[in-house]
């Protein structure tokens, strides 16, 4: 008997692999500089967060994306010890800071243009309101 993987549900795709990577690796940075923006971070720590946001990222991707955004000036880096141990750990810089607050705008925006105007399209559908109803045009 042939067994196969469990289903995932449509659109539930693994976010960072495969010929997707490209397209969500910037969300990828956004989640690691709002995380450092908060408290200092490291790669495993930011691997596990990523991970439950449904995320697959190895140490051969994170340290790599944090070395990148630490030479665009977004991350800081620091040796802190922890639990005995030296650990690097990263932070946001203030032009790190200042980039997370204008994707924020982005994001929100495009989270509006994506989410909302879909809820807006099914709730009119719902509803049985028209487009051109006499409401006004919401569309």
């Amino acid at each position: 008997m042939k067994t196969s993987k469990p289903r995932r549900p449509a659109g539930s795709a693994e976010p960072a692999r495969g010929r997707n990577q490209e397209l969500y690796i910037g969300l990828v940075r956004l989640h690691v500089l709002h995380h450092a923006a908060e408290e200092p971070i490291f790669g495993l720590g930011m691997i596990q967060e990523l991970g439950r946001h449904g995320y697959k990222l190895s140490p051969g991707t994170i340290y790599p994306l944090l070395h990148g955004m630490e030479r665009r000036g977004w991350l800081r880096a620091e040796q802190r010890l922890v639990d005995g141990h030296n650990r690097k750990v990263y932070l946001a810089t203030k032009a790190g800071r200042a980039a997370l607050a204008q994707a924020r705008r982005y994001v929100r925006e495009l989270f509006e243009e994506m989410c909302e105007g879909t809820w807006l399209i099914h709730s009119a559908r719902r509803y049985s309101i028209e487009p051109s109803s006499s409401a006004g045009n919401i569309w």
